[in-house]
């Protein structure tokens, strides 16, 4: 199957997934984080949701403040321990999150 190209199990399979978003394998993934963004993607809804101040907004497309970003070229991380709908809670219960395992043990001691 690896050779097939990717392979993404969504609740929307007819919706096909962003550019920038290349599975190399089977997953079973709602939500794609880009840590230095602090923007999730909803693969199920087709939203980006960011931070607009305090307000956490579901749309369609990113703002013009995040055009120069290459999303392609962006890191990412798969959110596999979550499908839920209260993605702005799941992030504020893991506020380390896209910090490296050697930060969090310099941050412990």
């Amino acid at each position: 199957m690896l050779g097939c190209g990717p392979v993404i199990v969504t609740s929307r399979p007819a919706s096909p997934p962003p550019p920038w978003f290349y599975p190399n394998r089977l997953e079973l993934v709602r939500y794609v984080y880009f840590p230095e963004l602090t923007v999730y993607y909803d693969l199920h809804s087709g939203m980006y949701v960011y931070l607009d101040g305090a307000i956490w907004i579901r749309r369609k497309v990113l703002p013009p403040r995040y055009r120069r970003y290459d999303l392609r070229r962006s890191r990412y991380v798969r959110i596999r321990d979550y499908r839920g709908d209260q993605i702005d809670q799941y992030h504020k219960e893991r506020k380390d999150r896209g910090r490296s395992s050697l930060d969090r043990k310099r941050t412990r001691t």
